[in-house]
Protein backbone atom coordinates (compact mmCIF):
# COMPACT_ATOMS: atom_id res chain seq x y z
CA UNK A 1 0.00 0.00 0.00
CA UNK A 2 3.11 2.37 -0.07
CA UNK A 3 1.72 3.54 -3.15
CA UNK A 4 -0.70 5.39 -1.23
CA UNK A 5 1.38 7.10 1.49
CA UNK A 6 2.77 10.47 1.43
CA UNK A 7 6.35 10.52 0.99
CA UNK A 8 7.63 13.39 3.65
CA UNK A 9 8.19 16.49 1.80
CA UNK A 10 6.60 15.61 -1.16
CA UNK A 11 3.73 18.61 -2.40
CA UNK A 12 0.39 17.44 -3.06
CA UNK A 13 -1.74 17.85 -5.84
CA UNK A 14 -5.12 16.03 -5.06
CA UNK A 15 -6.15 16.22 -8.33
CA UNK A 16 -3.55 14.00 -9.40
CA UNK A 17 -4.78 11.16 -6.70
CA UNK A 18 -7.65 9.39 -8.66
CA UNK A 19 -10.15 8.69 -5.67
CA UNK A 20 -11.77 5.83 -7.84
CA UNK A 21 -8.39 4.00 -8.00
CA UNK A 22 -8.44 0.29 -7.13
CA UNK A 23 -5.06 -0.81 -8.81
CA UNK A 24 -4.14 -2.83 -6.48
CA UNK A 25 -7.07 -5.25 -5.29
CA UNK A 26 -8.53 -5.24 -9.44
CA UNK A 27 -11.89 -7.93 -8.59
CA UNK A 28 -15.06 -7.21 -7.80
CA UNK A 29 -16.72 -5.79 -5.42
CA UNK A 30 -18.37 -9.04 -4.06
CA UNK A 31 -14.58 -10.51 -4.21
CA UNK A 32 -13.06 -7.15 -1.66
CA UNK A 33 -15.96 -7.94 0.52
CA UNK A 34 -14.16 -11.91 0.77
CA UNK A 35 -11.24 -10.51 1.60
CA UNK A 36 -12.28 -7.74 3.75
CA UNK A 37 -13.80 -10.76 6.43
CA UNK A 38 -10.43 -12.33 5.69
CA UNK A 39 -8.52 -9.27 7.13
CA UNK A 40 -11.34 -8.79 9.66
CA UNK A 41 -10.06 -12.32 11.42
CA UNK A 42 -6.31 -11.16 11.13
CA UNK A 43 -7.37 -7.70 13.07
CA UNK A 44 -9.07 -9.51 15.57
CA UNK A 45 -6.59 -11.94 16.47
CA UNK A 46 -3.76 -9.24 16.25
CA UNK A 47 -5.64 -6.17 18.29
CA UNK A 48 -6.12 -8.69 21.07
CA UNK A 49 -2.76 -10.09 20.46
CA UNK A 50 -1.55 -6.37 21.37
CA UNK A 51 -3.82 -5.45 24.18
CA UNK A 52 -2.54 -9.09 25.79
CA UNK A 53 1.39 -7.80 25.61
CA UNK A 54 0.67 -4.38 26.92
CA UNK A 55 3.38 -2.92 25.34
CA UNK A 56 2.67 -0.92 22.36
CA UNK A 57 -0.01 2.30 21.46
CA UNK A 58 -1.86 2.86 18.15
CA UNK A 59 -3.53 5.70 16.95
CA UNK A 60 -5.65 6.10 13.69
CA UNK A 61 -6.40 9.10 12.59
CA UNK A 62 -9.30 9.14 9.90
CA UNK A 63 -9.85 12.66 8.05
CA UNK A 64 -12.81 13.05 5.35
CA UNK A 65 -15.07 15.60 3.63
CA UNK A 66 -18.31 15.09 4.82
CA UNK A 67 -19.90 11.52 3.61
CA UNK A 68 -16.08 10.57 2.84
CA UNK A 69 -16.41 7.62 5.18
CA UNK A 70 -15.26 7.88 8.32
CA UNK A 71 -17.82 5.98 10.28
CA UNK A 72 -18.19 3.18 7.69
CA UNK A 73 -14.54 2.68 8.25
CA UNK A 74 -14.82 2.50 12.07
CA UNK A 75 -17.77 -0.07 11.22
CA UNK A 76 -16.85 -2.49 8.88
CA UNK A 77 -12.51 -2.42 9.10
CA UNK A 78 -12.83 -3.04 13.46
CA UNK A 79 -15.91 -5.58 13.01
CA UNK A 80 -15.05 -7.81 15.70
CA UNK A 81 -12.57 -7.06 17.36
CA UNK A 82 -12.99 -6.46 21.34
CA UNK A 83 -14.05 -3.06 22.27
CA UNK A 84 -12.05 -3.51 25.51
CA UNK A 85 -8.89 -2.33 23.85
CA UNK A 86 -10.53 -0.14 20.47
CA UNK A 87 -12.02 3.23 21.20
CA UNK A 88 -13.08 5.66 19.26
CA UNK A 89 -12.83 9.88 19.78
CA UNK A 90 -14.61 11.96 17.90
CA UNK A 91 -13.84 15.63 17.84
CA UNK A 92 -16.84 18.02 17.72
CA UNK A 93 -16.42 21.92 18.32
CA UNK A 94 -14.91 22.76 21.22
CA UNK A 95 -16.25 23.20 24.27
CA UNK A 96 -15.69 26.53 26.36
CA UNK A 97 -13.61 24.37 28.61
CA UNK A 98 -11.30 23.23 25.91
CA UNK A 99 -11.09 26.62 24.49
CA UNK A 100 -9.51 27.88 27.42
CA UNK A 101 -6.45 25.60 26.94
CA UNK A 102 -4.28 24.93 23.72
CA UNK A 103 -5.95 23.48 21.10
CA UNK A 104 -3.91 19.98 21.19
CA UNK A 105 -5.02 19.80 24.99
CA UNK A 106 -7.97 17.91 24.15
CA UNK A 107 -6.22 15.78 21.87
CA UNK A 108 -3.16 14.16 24.20
CA UNK A 109 -6.04 12.88 26.60
CA UNK A 110 -7.79 10.53 24.31
CA UNK A 111 -4.27 9.39 22.84
CA UNK A 112 -3.85 5.43 23.04
CA UNK A 113 -2.81 4.07 26.22
CA UNK A 114 -0.61 0.22 25.97
CA UNK A 115 -2.30 -2.06 24.23
CA UNK A 116 -4.98 -0.11 22.88
CA UNK A 117 -5.63 1.14 19.58
CA UNK A 118 -7.34 4.37 19.21
CA UNK A 119 -9.61 5.83 16.21
CA UNK A 120 -9.43 9.40 15.71
CA UNK A 121 -13.07 10.46 14.19
CA UNK A 122 -11.39 13.65 13.06
CA UNK A 123 -8.41 15.44 14.45
CA UNK A 124 -6.37 18.14 15.76
CA UNK A 125 -6.46 18.58 11.63
CA UNK A 126 -9.52 20.21 12.14
CA UNK A 127 -7.33 22.97 13.66
CA UNK A 128 -5.70 23.56 10.59
CA UNK A 129 -8.99 22.59 8.12
CA UNK A 130 -11.79 24.19 9.42
CA UNK A 131 -9.89 27.14 10.82
CA UNK A 132 -8.54 27.71 7.96
CA UNK A 133 -11.30 27.78 5.46
CA UNK A 134 -13.59 29.26 7.74
CA UNK A 135 -11.73 31.92 9.38
CA UNK A 136 -11.98 31.58 12.86
CA UNK A 137 -8.37 32.65 13.50
CA UNK A 138 -5.80 34.64 11.39
CA UNK A 139 -3.45 32.88 8.69
CA UNK A 140 -0.19 33.44 10.94
CA UNK A 141 -2.06 31.71 13.93
CA UNK A 142 -2.77 28.09 12.03
CA UNK A 143 0.06 28.75 9.50
CA UNK A 144 2.48 27.82 13.07
CA UNK A 145 0.52 25.04 13.85
CA UNK A 146 1.62 22.61 11.27
CA UNK A 147 4.98 22.30 13.04
CA UNK A 148 3.25 21.84 16.18
CA UNK A 149 1.61 19.26 15.15
CA UNK A 150 4.73 17.53 13.49
CA UNK A 151 6.85 17.97 17.01
CA UNK A 152 3.12 16.93 19.08
CA UNK A 153 3.11 13.49 17.05
CA UNK A 154 6.82 13.00 17.08
CA UNK A 155 6.69 13.17 21.05
CA UNK A 156 3.71 10.44 20.66
CA UNK A 157 5.77 8.68 18.15
CA UNK A 158 9.21 8.73 20.55
CA UNK A 159 7.36 7.49 23.26
CA UNK A 160 5.76 4.07 22.07
CA UNK A 161 2.61 5.23 19.61
CA UNK A 162 2.39 4.22 16.14
CA UNK A 163 0.93 6.25 14.20
CA UNK A 164 -1.61 5.78 10.90
CA UNK A 165 -3.37 8.76 9.21
CA UNK A 166 -6.09 8.41 6.31
CA UNK A 167 -7.15 11.29 4.75
CA UNK A 168 -10.05 9.18 3.01
CA UNK A 169 -10.12 11.01 -0.78
CA UNK A 170 -13.59 11.26 -2.22
CA UNK A 171 -14.73 13.27 -5.51
CA UNK A 172 -17.28 15.84 -5.50
CA UNK A 173 -19.83 14.36 -8.05
CA UNK A 174 -19.14 11.02 -5.27
CA UNK A 175 -20.52 13.50 -2.25
CA UNK A 176 -23.10 14.86 -4.34
CA UNK A 177 -24.26 11.50 -4.91
CA UNK A 178 -23.55 10.59 -1.35
CA UNK A 179 -25.77 13.31 0.15
CA UNK A 180 -28.56 13.04 -2.40
CA UNK A 181 -29.07 9.45 -0.60
CA UNK A 182 -29.53 10.82 2.46
CA UNK A 183 -32.07 12.90 1.25
CA UNK A 184 -34.19 10.54 -0.80
CA UNK A 185 -33.84 7.50 1.67
CA UNK A 186 -35.96 8.46 5.31
CA UNK A 187 -33.55 5.86 7.25
CA UNK A 188 -31.00 8.15 6.17
CA UNK A 189 -32.18 11.66 7.00
CA UNK A 190 -31.06 11.78 10.47
CA UNK A 191 -27.34 11.53 8.87
CA UNK A 192 -27.77 15.14 6.63
CA UNK A 193 -27.13 18.01 7.77
CA UNK A 194 -27.86 21.08 6.75
CA UNK A 195 -24.80 22.57 7.14
CA UNK A 196 -22.59 20.02 5.17
CA UNK A 197 -23.78 22.18 2.25
CA UNK A 198 -22.18 25.18 3.31
CA UNK A 199 -18.81 22.94 3.56
CA UNK A 200 -19.37 21.80 -0.22
CA UNK A 201 -19.49 25.23 -1.84
CA UNK A 202 -16.07 25.74 -0.31
CA UNK A 203 -14.61 22.65 -1.82
CA UNK A 204 -11.96 23.88 -3.68
CA UNK A 205 -10.56 25.89 -0.37
CA UNK A 206 -11.04 22.53 1.52
CA UNK A 207 -9.00 20.59 -1.30
CA UNK A 208 -5.96 23.26 -0.68
CA UNK A 209 -6.27 23.54 3.15
CA UNK A 210 -5.61 19.07 2.92
CA UNK A 211 -3.13 19.72 0.04
CA UNK A 212 -1.37 21.75 2.56
CA UNK A 213 -1.52 19.53 5.33
CA UNK A 214 -0.99 16.10 3.58
CA UNK A 215 2.26 17.80 2.26
CA UNK A 216 3.65 19.55 5.54
CA UNK A 217 2.51 17.07 8.44
CA UNK A 218 3.50 13.29 6.58
CA UNK A 219 6.26 12.63 8.51
CA UNK A 220 8.23 9.21 8.77
CA UNK A 221 6.71 8.53 12.35
CA UNK A 222 3.20 9.71 11.19
CA UNK A 223 2.50 9.00 7.51
CA UNK A 224 -0.40 10.12 5.80
CA UNK A 225 -1.93 7.63 3.25
CA UNK A 226 -4.51 9.02 0.67
CA UNK A 227 -6.79 6.43 0.18
CA UNK A 228 -8.93 5.81 -2.77
CA UNK A 229 -12.88 6.58 -1.15
CA UNK A 230 -15.16 6.27 -3.83
CA UNK A 231 -15.74 2.85 -3.78
CA UNK A 232 -15.91 1.87 -0.19
CA UNK A 233 -15.25 -1.66 -0.19
CA UNK A 234 -11.46 -1.01 -1.55
CA UNK A 235 -11.30 2.19 1.13
CA UNK A 236 -11.97 -0.65 3.64
CA UNK A 237 -9.28 -3.17 2.11
CA UNK A 238 -6.61 -0.37 1.01
CA UNK A 239 -6.91 0.78 5.22
CA UNK A 240 -7.08 -3.07 6.49
CA UNK A 241 -4.09 -3.74 5.03
CA UNK A 242 -1.69 -0.87 6.10
CA UNK A 243 -3.15 -1.67 9.70
CA UNK A 244 -2.55 -5.58 9.49
CA UNK A 245 0.97 -5.28 7.74
CA UNK A 246 1.70 -2.50 11.05
CA UNK A 247 0.71 -4.99 13.46
CA UNK A 248 2.36 -7.99 12.02
CA UNK A 249 5.20 -6.06 12.35
CA UNK A 250 5.59 -5.59 15.15
CA UNK A 251 6.37 -9.22 15.99
CA UNK A 252 4.53 -9.14 19.20
CA UNK A 253 4.23 -12.16 22.06
CA UNK A 254 1.63 -13.24 24.11
CA UNK A 255 3.33 -12.55 28.01
CA UNK A 256 4.67 -15.65 29.89
CA UNK A 257 2.44 -16.77 32.92
CA UNK A 258 3.15 -16.35 35.84
CA UNK A 259 4.75 -19.12 37.40
CA UNK A 260 4.53 -22.88 36.52
CA UNK A 261 0.89 -23.84 34.97
CA UNK A 262 2.07 -27.38 34.69
CA UNK A 263 1.63 -27.67 38.72
CA UNK A 264 -2.31 -26.01 38.61
CA UNK A 265 -4.77 -28.49 39.57
CA UNK A 266 -8.31 -27.28 38.90
CA UNK A 267 -10.33 -28.98 41.26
Amino acid sequence: MDIYRVKPGTQVDLSQWDPNDKALFDKSKSAGREALVEYNGRLEALQELLYAEGKRRVLVVLQAMDTGGKDGVIRHVFNGVNPQGVKVANFKVPTAKELAHDYLWRIHQETPGKGEIVIFNRSHYEDVLVVRVRNLVPPEVWGRRYAHINDFERMLAEEGTTILKFFLHISKDEQKARLQSRLDEPEKHWKFNVGDLEDRALWDDYMHAYETVLSETSTEWAPWYIVPANRKWYRNLVISDVLVETLEGFDMRYPEPAGNLDEVVID
